[in-house]
C-alpha cells in the first residue's frame, strides 16, 4: 500500500514505511473484551488505507449514538451533524487536520456533557472515530470503546461481546470487498 494512502499523518506513515506497526496494540481503557477478536480485527483494519479506515469507524460509531443522552437532543444532533460534516470533508481532502481536530473536540463535548456512563462511553466511540480521520491509532480506541458500552449494557455476557466483534470484522471485510486498493 502506497504509504501516503496508508496514513495521512507523518508519525504513522514513517511507522508503516520504517516496518514498525506493532500489532496488537495494547487496550487504552479497561473494558472485558474477546481478545483473539480484537486481534482479528485489528489485522482486518491494518489492511485498510486511512480514508477507508476512517470510514469504517464513523459507520461503526453511527451504530452507538443511540446512547448518547446529553439531556437536550437538539445540541446533540447539532454536535452529531457539525462533527460528521466537518469528518467529511477531511475525508474529501477538503480540509486540514487541525480544522479536523478541532471537531473532534466538539464531539468529545458529548461525553463531558453525558447524563450517565453508558452515554459517555458512547460518546467517545464517536468522538475517537471522528479523530480517525488526523490518526488511524483512533480507530481500535474507538472500537474498543464500543465493547465498553457493551460491557455496560449487559455486563459479564461475553457472547455479546464477541457478537459485537464480529460486526466489526465483518464490517472491515464488506468494505474491503467493495474497494479496489487491496490486492
Amino acid at each position: 500500500m502506497n504509504p501516503l494512502d496508508y496514513a495521512w499523518n507523518e508519525h504513522e506513515r514513517i511507522a508503516f514505511m520504517e516496518n514498525h506497526v506493532v500489532l496488537p496494540t495494547s487496550y487504552k481503557i479497561k473494558i472485558r473484551d474477546n481478545y483473539s477478536k480484537r486481534c482479528d480485527l485489528e489485522a482486518a483494519l491494518e489492511k485498510l488505507p486511512q480514508k477507508y479506515l476512517a470510514l469504517w469507524a464513523i459507520q461503526n460509531a453511527k451504530n452507538f449514538i443511540q446512547y448518547v443522552d446529553i439531556d437536550d437532543d437538539e445540541q446533540k444532533n447539532f454536535i452529531v451533524t457539525k462533527t460528521l460534516g466537518i469528518f467529511e470533508k477531511r475525508i474529501n481532502n477538503e480540509i486540514n487536520a487541525y480544522e479536523l481536530r478541532n471537531a473532534g473536540f466538539l464531539a468529545n463535548t458529548l461525553a463531558q456533557k453525558s447524563v450517565n456512563e453508558l452515554s459517555k462511553f458512547a460518546s467517545r466511540v464517536f468522538a475517537q472515530a471522528i479523530a480517525t480521520g488526523h490518526m488511524r491509532g483512533h480507530a481500535i480506541v474507538s472500537s474498543d470503546y464500543s465493547i465498553k458500552v457493551m460491557n455496560l449494557l449487559s455486563p459479564n455476557d461475553d457472547i455479546l461481546i464477541t457478537k459485537e466483534r464480529e460486526k466489526q470484522i465483518e464490517l472491515t471485510a464488506e468494505i474491503i470487498s467493495q474497494e479496489q486498493f487491496v490486492k
